[in-house]
């Protein structure tokens, strides 16, 4: 399901929200489907529970997923999960945007390096 690179400087949580988001943007998960229980999912990551408690409050804040009480949480409609998945990849895009701007990389080599993507080259 969910795996995380220790050694990445991204916090656990942040993984955590990412990859719920990465898998309902590629269709692993659907609308209705139920997340582990929190202890669950810490267990099975080897990390502590209030990390995965806050990462799904960040997911039910976003829209991405709902809780029933006493249910568990599950994903959200379509529609509500969808727009949160597009705005996450933005936001991501757009930091992604910055770094390399910070880094010195100018318009024109951003933006040929985003057609290079978009049509699947291997850039070097």
């Amino acid at each position: 399901m969910l795996s995380l690179n220790y050694k990445s400087g991204v916090p656990i949580c942040d993984q955590i929200v990412n990859g719920f988001i990465r898998m309902k943007a590629l269709g692993l998960i659907a609308a209705g489907d139920q997340l582990p229980s929190v202890r669950t999912l810490a267990i099975e990551l080897g990390v502590n529970p209030n990390t995965v408690q806050k990462a799904y409050q960040q997911l039910e804040a976003g829209g991405v997923i709902y809780s029933v009480k006493g249910k568990g949480s599950f994903i959200a409609e379509d529609d509500l999960a969808d727009t949160a998945v597009i705005k996450a990849a933005k936001a991501e895009f757009e930091k992604a945007v910055k770094a390399a701007a910070e880094l010195g990389l100018g318009e024109e080599e951003l933006i040929g390096l985003v057609k290079t993507v978009l049509k699947g080259e291997d850039r070097a």
